[in-house]
């Protein structure tokens, strides 16, 4: 089990005090409970997609990762972000983003 007592959650930033409770009714309207706020929260990237076969598997391991997170006294949280494929974009116009698209999604993955 994580140790609260051991370590700042830094999650509660976002979820401790009357002045963040717009901040828990939102993640309320998601399913995480009172108890859930005490809790860590993980945040679990996934660039799942239907889009291409390296993608794939993205929703199921999102869920495994999610579970080991909460075996561990955690809450994971899965949120998305893009993904691009060179062997799809390779041979015409949007072959050029394929080295900006990496920054937009290291961005997307900072911003959460």
């Amino acid at each position: 089990m994580i140790s609260a007592m051991a370590h700042k959650i830094h999650s509660q930033d976002v979820t401790e005090g009357s002045s963040k409770a717009g901040a828990r009714a939102m993640l309320r309207a998601v399913g995480l409970t009172d108890e859930d706020f005490a809790k860590p929260q993980i945040g679990l990237v996934s660039a799942g997609n239907e889009v291409t076969p390296c993608n794939l598997s993205g929703p199921r391991l999102s869920k495994r990762a999610k579970q080991g997170v909460r075996d561990r006294g955690g809450v994971g949280l899965v949120f998305a972000t893009i993904a691009v494929s060179d062997g799809i974009a390779m041979g015409h116009e949007g072959m050029r983003a394929s080295l900006v698209s990496r920054e937009v999604i290291a961005d997307s993955v900072e911003l959460v």
